[in-house]
This record gives C-alpha cells, structure tokens and sequence, in this order.
C-alpha cells in the first residue's frame, strides 16, 4: 500500500499569516503603550492635585491640641473648679524591654492600682510601640522624688506634665459643680472626631450641663512624620480656644453655713433670689468628694460610695421628690382665693375631725384634737389648720386643682441649669392610674390639700414657689450661672433668662398669704423658733408623713430613720423686702418646725446677719460691696385674728361675714 502524500508547504500563504499576526501584535502593543501613558498622564497632570494632598498627609501628621478647660467661680469669684499642673507616668514599650519586669519595679516606687495596670495593659496592646502609654495618672510629689533617684534604671518610662481638673471645695458643691472623669467608648460616640483627642468630660453636674463650653475648641500642631510615623519636627499649628469661665450666683461662705446647719443631719435646701432666680446656696446631703472621680476612681472608693445606705451620689435636689406636707398649703390657699371659692374673711370650723359630705366613716383630723376653732386663710396658714384645706379642696374639685398647682410650678421641671430633673407628681386620677395603678377616690384629694398621698415635689419646686409668694406673686427661673466670659481677659457676660410668669393677678391675695406666712414665725408654729431674731421673716413649717398619722405622736428619735416623718419648711426675708427664700427638708426629721425650721433659721442669720451656725462671721455683702440687708428691723405687731361673728353667713360650712 502506498503512503499517503505530504501536503505541500505554502510560503505565500505563512508569510500572509505571520504578518497578519505581527500587525495584530504590534496593535495591541500600541494600544496597551497608549492606554499605560493615558494613565500616566492622568496620575500626573490630571489627578495630581489629589495625589499631591495624599502624600503630603502620609508625611504630615496632625497632632491634637487639649484646650484648658473653663474655669468655675462663685458669686465672690472664688474658685470652686480649676485646672491645676500634674505629671502623668508614661511607658514607651519599644524602650522598655520587659514589661511585666518593668510595671513591678515602678510597683516599689509609684502606689499601682490593679485597675491602672489593667487600663495600661489594655491600651499598650493596641498601641504601637513607640508610642507613649499611660501607666499612672496623677503621680504625687513623693513618688516624683522617690522616681528622679533611680530614673536612670527604667528606659522609656518618663513623667509628662499635664492639666487636671480640681475641686478645691471638695464636697461642699459636688452635687451643684459636679465631676469631670475620663472619656469612655460612649463619650466618644458623642463627642465625634473632632474632639476625640480629649480626655475628660463632664459626667454630673453643671460641669455636664455646660459641657459645650467649658471644654473649649480642640486645636492642631502639624508635625512632620517619617516613614514609621515617627515625629521629626512641627511644621504648622491651630491654636486651641480655651474652655468658657463660668460665674455661679452661688456664695461659698452661704454654702458652706448651710451644710453647718444641717449637723448630721440628711436632706437637702435650697436658698434663692426671690428677685432674680438666682440660686444663693443649695445641698444635698450627705455628699461626696468629686476629686476621687477626676482621673478614675478606686474600686474601694467606688464600693464604699454604692453601697452606703445614704446615697452620697444621689441629687436630692432635682431627683428627691417628697410629698410637701403643710408647705403647700400658702399656694393652696392663694388657689382658694384666686379662683373665688374663698374671700380672705370666710371662715371655717375645725372641731378636730373632718369627714366627708354625707359620710360617717373614717375622718381626717387636725394638728389639735380639740380643733381650731373658726378659722380664716390667715388662720389656717399660721395655725396649719388641715380642715380648711381638706374642705377648700372638695370645693374646688380636682381639675382645678391640678391646674392651679401647675400654675404654681408642680408637676413640671423648674428649667435649673442641671441635668437629670424629675418633674414631679400632682395627684390626679391619672397620676395614680400610671403610678398606683388605682382607682380615684374623694378622699384622695382630701389627702393632696394637705401636701400628703401621691404628691411628689422636689425642693427646688419648693423653692420656687415660696420666691413667687415673696416677691409678689412673679415667678422666675432658678439657675446657677450667673454669667460666663470666653478667656482671662474678656469682660463677664450675663446669662439671659426666660421671662419671669405670673401666677397670681390679685396682690391684695398674695398679700393675705404673706401675712399668714409672717403670722407663723410671730404666733403660728415656728414662732418659737424665731423668737428675738434681728429680723422679721415669713416662712410655712411642714411634715411629710412617711408610715401613717399615728407615728406623729411618737418621738421621732425613738423609730428607725426609714420610719421618721420628712421635716420642711419653707420661708423668706426679710419680710418687707424680702432678698433670700428657702425651702429645707429634713429626712428622718420628724417635724418641720422642731427640725427644719432651725435650719431655714441659721441660713438666714448666716445670709443677713454674718453670723455662721458655729458663731464665727460670714461675709454677708453683695459682689458690689453694698450690705447685702438692714438688719435689725423691728418685728411688726402681730395682726389679730378675726373673731367668730354669730350673724355672719353659713354656706357649706364656710362662715361668710
């Protein structure tokens, strides 16, 4: 068989192929060269702007700048918040060498708390090494020395000067100033990028409240970086702006008088400018050290503030409601007369019993078992007669009620510079369906006229009310900060407030009112109290009942401090002009004239006559110089109550001349 033949080769026609496929190389050549210039061309001369901006930022590096933070002072211009030098410890790892080795050494000389451990080790694992981690905030002067001896033996370990906040008060205005502490991963979810270089913020208080500015604006050093982000030298700055000052309309020395006042003593007061709003002093006790917060507090410190039965932490100022008790009754008693269900001449009969309208069962008595006898608005505020009020109350039903005692600031927060207020509770049928989860009887608001039951009202609202009594019937804004100034230099600017409101049209009533008030410090239940004052005051004694009525018979020292009534009062002065009101509530302190009372009194000596409760001198002048008050003013004679008129009107139980 023959083998098959050999196609034959074809020269032309491989000589067509080969340059076919060298054009189509050669094309693909030419677009890829192309398309690699066109891309050189764009990241040269098209985006170079963009890349230039790139590289400039790989090599220069901002570096944040803290702001000192603003400064508080009070009315005086003492300081009660500032910052003051300190020196941190600082460990560079990358220098350090073994570091469990190192943290027990710096153990011999600088006190090391298991949680200054714990932080650095958390931060140093997810730092570069040649960054500075902190080890220990806060090093004291001892430890300094004892450091500067043997410095030479820890290598990348240094002390870095820095600015920590003060309280230099201490515990006199922790709960009014507050505490700073340091930064946490919520705060910074807050704050944003712009001031993730701080390291402390306001956590309570009015360090919280301002704490937009206080802080100031953060600013920036442009430091030049290598390679591994090592600093070589700061090229460009952005100044930082410092922190706002702030004035408080607080005076140290009346502050300082008030907690003195109170002994031993648990509770909270408040005195203001029924004039102006301002806040002179205000406490709630017991308190606390703000300074063990500032750089991170101990855990035994910690423990010992959680677990005290006391509460130190606790602001019974704007979130310790209590039932106001008998302190309610002068704004009950100006509804009664505003709302024309009372003229100041009607008369009511205490026979030291009061039962409901077609009712034989249980009763609500008066502070006498015996009664009061006939009784008038004058009356019933000097004598506290319950059944005046037990009966205006079911006049005037409960909306009305309600709404008159909103008028009066319940139920409502008071707007003071301070975070966390609670507005309190006005008894209603809605208030105990949210709260008791209870019907509504009549003989709920029989209870709620005398300041008992659901009530829940802060001493601030106290406060508030009694300056609107003092200064007419106007109510103003309580608030702290006076005014602020933006640096060291810059003049003080006021704070605007809100337009003060009216809550009663009739001076002829608020008048009536006040000469009740006036009638309880020269007759009524804290006459003996302030017997041979320099002064003439107003004021209403209350007890806020804790178990029930029958513990009011019992001496209150004899019960446990749970079961103890709440003391109050409430007051102002002088009485003809007045320029200092205060409310005081006393837990555990059984009655408000023996307990709460003294209290209010020794305030107003301190604030009028410069006398502090320990008989040292106060400075009692304005920030201008002028006496703050004429002490001295001879006591008016005492108003005589009006007599029982047998042919005078009787309308439901309501004697009408």
């Amino acid at each position: 068989m023959r083998p098959a033949r050999r196609p034959s080769k074809n020269p032309h026609a491989e000589a067509e192929q080969f340059r076919r496929r060298a054009v189509l190389g050669f094309v693909v050549v030419a677009v890829a060269l192309f398309g690699l210039g066109g891309w050189y061309f764009k990241l040269q001369v098209l985006d170079h702007a963009a890349y230039a901006t790139l590289s400039e930022a790989n090599r220069i590096k901002p570096r944040p700048v803290v702001p000192g933070r603003g400064s508080i002072f009070d009315r005086k211009g003492k300081l009660l918040a500032e910052n003051v030098p300190a020196f941190r410890l600082d460990v560079m790892a990358e220098k350090a060498g073994d570091i469990d080795k190192l943290v027990a050494e710096l153990g011999k000389i600088f006190t090391l708390a298991p949680e200054d451990i714990e932080r650095f080790d958390a931060t140093r694992k997810a730092t570069r090494g040649f960054r500075p981690v902190t080890l220990k905030l806060r090093v004291s002067e001892d430890e300094m020395a004892r450091f500067a001896v043997d410095r030479w033996r820890f290598p990348g370990v240094e002390l870095e000067p820095y600015l920590t906040r003060r309280y230099p008060y201490g515990d006199l205005f922790a709960h009014i100033i507050g505490y700073v502490s340091r930064i946490d991963e919520k705060d910074l979810e807050t704050l944003g990028e712009g001031n993730a270089a701080l390291t402390h913020i306001g956590k309570t208080g009015l360090e919280r409240y301002y704490e937009e500015v206080l802080r100031g604006k953060v600013g920036y050093e442009q430091v030049e970086t290598n390679v591994e982000g090592r600093a070589l030298r700061t090229v460009g700055r952005v100044p930082a702006h410092a922190g706002t000052d702030l004035r408080l309309s607080v005076d140290a020395d009346l502050q300082r008088a008030m907690v003195e006042a109170f002994g031993d003593l648990e509770g909270s007061a408040v005195a203001l400018d029924p004039r102006t709003g301002e806040v002179l002093a205000m406490v709630s006790l017991p308190s606390f050290d703000p300074n063990l917060f500032v750089n991170g507090i101990s855990h035994v410190d910690f423990d010992a503030l959680n677990t005290n039965p006391s509460r130190p932490q606790f602001n019974r100022l704007v979130l310790g409601g209590v039932a106001p008790g008998s302190t309610v009754k002068p704004l009950t008693a100006l509804a009664g007369l505003d709302s024309g269900l009372r003229k100041p001449e009607d008369r009511i009969l205490s026979t030291g019993m009061f039962r409901l309208p077609g009712m034989s069962g249980r009763g609500w008595g008066d502070s006498h078992r015996g009664g009061h006898g006939w009784t008038d608005a004058r009356k019933s505020i000097y004598e506290s007669v319950n059944t005046y009020y037990y009966r205006l109350a079911l006049d005037m039903g409960v909306q009305r009620y309600d709404e008159y005692m909103a008028r009066y600031g319940f139920g409502q927060k008071t707007g003071i510079d301070l975070m966390g207020e609670i507005e309190g509770i006005v008894p209603s049928p809605e208030s105990k369906r949210k709260y008791a989860r209870e019907r509504w009887y009549p003989g709920d608001l029989v209870n709620a006229a005398i300041g008992q039951g659901l009530w829940k009202a802060t001493p601030l609202q106290l406060a508030r009310g009694v300056a609107a009594i003092a200064d007419g019937g106007v109510m103003r804004r309580p608030h702290l900060v006076a005014e602020q100034r933006a640096g060291f230099d810059a003049p003080w600017q006021p704070l605007p407030q809100p337009a003060p409101l009216r809550i009663s049209d009739r001076a002829d009533h608020v008048r009536v009112v006040q000469e009740g008030m006036e009638m309880t410090v020269t007759m009524g239940t804290a006459a003996s109290v302030f017997r041979g004052s320099a002064y003439h005051s107003a004021g209403k004694t209350g007890t806020a009942q804790v178990v029930n009525r029958s513990t009011v018979a019992v001496n209150p020292k004899s019960l446990p401090l749970w079961k103890r009534h709440r003391a109050l009062y409430i007051g102002y002065a002088p009485a003809e002009s007045p320029t200092i009101a205060v409310a005081v509530m006393v837990e555990g302190g059984g009655y408000g004239a023996s307990t709460a009372a003294p209290i209010a009194r020794k305030v107003f000596d301190a604030y009028l006559l410069g006398k502090m409760p320990d008989g040292t001198r106060l400075d009692a002048t304005d920030p201008d110089g002028t006496q703050s008050v004429q002490v001295g003013l001879p006591a008016p004679a005492p108003a005589t109550p009006p007599a029982a008129d047998s042919t005078a009107a009787v309308a439901n139980g309501v004697v009408r001349p």
